[in-house]
């Protein structure tokens, strides 16, 4: 499985994103099943608010990739509030915490993000680096 952060959602059905050809090659080359988390779709809805039928492209792609919605409940919060915590000084917000403590729950290592800044900093158990796609 691989894990499907914000900025690609973005960039998949936004043709004006700087990443939209990287990640769409990227896409084409993805033969595992895709997974997101509620907070990154989330953050991916609101970024295309203001891209004329962004919204409706999202779901069309969420349904065609498909990409499968991972369930996040009670008794994930604390890690991910301690994800946020230890990396505070980076400001990492809900998504990137859901994705890194999904990333260790489920055994992930590999995620598809544009975000080189904190995906290289970030680590799933305290150690292990992400296998960034693109």
């Amino acid at each position: 499985m691989i894990l499907v952060d914000a900025g690609p959602m973005v960039a998949l059905v936004d043709r004006a994103d700087q990443h939209h050809e990287s990640c769409r090659a990227a896409m084409e080359g993805i033969e595992e099943p895709l997974a997101t988390v509620l907070p990154a779709l989330t953050e991916a809805m609101h970024l295309l608010s203001d891209v004329p039928n962004g919204q409706a492209a999202l779901w069309a792609l969420i349904e065609a990739a498909p990409v499968r919605l991972l369930d996040l409940g009670e008794d994930d919060m604390p890690r991910i509030r301690e994800l946020m915590a230890t990396y505070a000084d980076r400001e990492m917000d809900l998504a990137d915490a859901a994705l890194v403590h999904v990333a260790e729950r489920e055994g992930v290592e590999r995620i598809f993000t544009v975000d080189r800044t904190d995906f290289t900093v970030y680590r799933i158990n305290g150690q292990d680096v992400f296998q960034l796609l693109p």
